[in-house]
């Protein structure tokens, strides 16, 4: 018996359409990961990108429980003195609604250089429009294509 190792000449990545509309974000984005890192795969290897591309529709429309819409708090920091900001997550969806999603993703891949590879993959759109429609069919409600 030999142990198969997976090659990156055999990994054909595929592509995913995920309807966020209703969706818990968190639900949402342990998904998504998962296809990003490709563990859904039997061809996952740990050092490789076997992950597929995700798109994401209607982030606009994904929600969260609890009173996390306002208590939930992004930060980032400018690198000065005094510079670090902060904003709610009703106010990150009322600004820029794809990046909430994009934050839970990024949380959830590996902090390197390969997890950045897959954060590449990742295609988050706030509408029902995208322009992937060669690539993808129809997007799924839940769970993976």
């Amino acid at each position: 018996m030999k142990t198969y190792t997976v090659k990156s000449s055999d990994i054909e990545p595929q592509w995913h359409c995920i309807d966020a509309s209703g969706r818990t974000l968190g639900r949402l984005a342990t998904e998504v990961a998962t296809l990003l890192m490709g563990k859904h795969k039997p061809i996952y290897t740990t050092h490789l990108n076997t992950g597929d591309f995700v798109v994401v529709i209607n982030a606009a429309k994904v929600r969260v429980t609890g009173k996390k819409a306002q208590q939930k708090v992004y930060y980032r920091h400018s690198g000065y003195p005094g510079g670090l900001r902060s904003t709610t997550f009703d106010k990150m969806m009322e600004t820029h609604p794809t990046r909430a999603i994009e934050y839970a993703v990024k949380g959830m891949l590996p902090k390197n250089r390969l997890g950045r590879d897959m954060l590449r993959r990742l295609k988050v759109y706030s509408g029902d429009t995208h322009p992937h429609q060669a690539q993808v069919g129809k997007p799924t409600e839940g769970g993976a294509s």
